[in-house]
């Protein structure tokens, strides 16, 4: 029982809602076009999930065994670096982890395309194992992404392009441009929350030699960044809206802004690590709210 709550902590079960905003996103406008499939559903999340907590964990294992989770670092203590897990035990449950990953993602592949449509099963194999890879190499190996400033181009693509386009074309086995811009405005809010998080650890970052973007930027132009990442995922939405538009209900998604125009305010205050970390769980939510709010106004007819 004493290894429950340690690995509770290690999968960070607050990313997870943040994780799965793009399939909510890419779901919804499925079924505004008449395509949706509870199963495909139910196993896109699960999925997600997994990448998700796999992403978690080897995170937790990159850091702590490169030493970049130490005494200087904010937020919830990583488990390695508690040591109330032990590395090898982490790698052992991100072993554990692919597996899941892996006959999650076939399942949710033979539910989407059954065993006929081989283009893009093979597709969509090709995009789990790059998922896993992306999971995997954020922290990990001798080069990791995470650790050269590509973190945010990432996170771009996974939680907002494929996330959200992928999601569409496993019920309709077609790209459409209508998600194409809502994908890119996830995609920028999730890029925020990165950022955020990076802006939080910029000292104990550049101590530990953890380049991040936000620490090649500095903490003011970060911020700059950080700015034109929520306001670019704003204007972006509303061009979408007016270019989409069909009803006042597709505008629902504004009230998730109010929260974000706080968020904005209170970052150009922040000073201090606290500062940044009090805003994690504030844009993550308020990012799950967009893209539920996003793809409900337009079922709301």
């Amino acid at each position: 029982m004493r290894k429950i709550k340690p690995w509770l902590s290690a999968m960070r079960l607050r990313t997870l809602p943040l994780s799965v905003s793009g399939i909510i996103l890419g779901s919804c406008f499925a079924a505004y076009n008449g395509r949706f499939e509870v199963l495909v559903l139910i196993f896109a999340i699960l999925t997600t999930i997994s990448l998700q907590v796999l992403s978690n964990l080897a995170n937790d294992y990159g850091d702590g065994v490169k030493g970049t989770d130490n005494e200087e670092r904010l937020g919830p203590q990583r488990a390695i670096q508690s040591g109330e897990i032990t590395p090898t035990e982490m790698l052992d449950a991100i072993k554990f982890n692919i597996i899941v990953v892996i006959m999650l993602s076939l399942s949710l592949i033979w539910f989407a395309f059954g065993a006929n449509n081989f283009l893009f099963i093979l597709l969509f194999v090709v995009l789990g194992g790059l998922s896993v890879y992306a999971a995997l190499n954020y922290t990990m190996g001798d080069s990791p992404y995470g650790y050269r400033a590509l973190g945010d181009v990432f996170v771009f693509i996974f939680f907002g392009l494929l996330s959200t386009i992928g999601s569409y074309v496993l019920y309709t086995e077609t790209v459409d441009h209508v998600v194409i811009l809502p994908a890119i405005a996830l995609g920028l809010l999730s890029v925020g929350v990165l950022n955020l998080n990076n802006m939080r650890d910029i000292k104990s970052d550049t101590n530990a030699g953890k380049i991040t973007l936000a620490v090649k930027l500095g903490l003011k132009r970060a911020k700059n960044y950080h700015f034109f990442l929520i306001a670019g995922a704003m204007f972006i939405s509303i061009i979408f809206s007016i270019l989409y538009y069909v009803e006042p209900y597709n505008f629902l998604y504004l009230i998730a802004f109010i929260p974000l125009f706080i968020h904005i305010k209170r970052i150009k205050k922040a000073k201090e690590p606290n500062d940044f970390d009090s805003q994690l769980k504030v844009l993550a939510l308020s990012t799950f709210l967009y893209a539920l709010l996003l793809g409900i106004g337009y079922l709301l007819y």
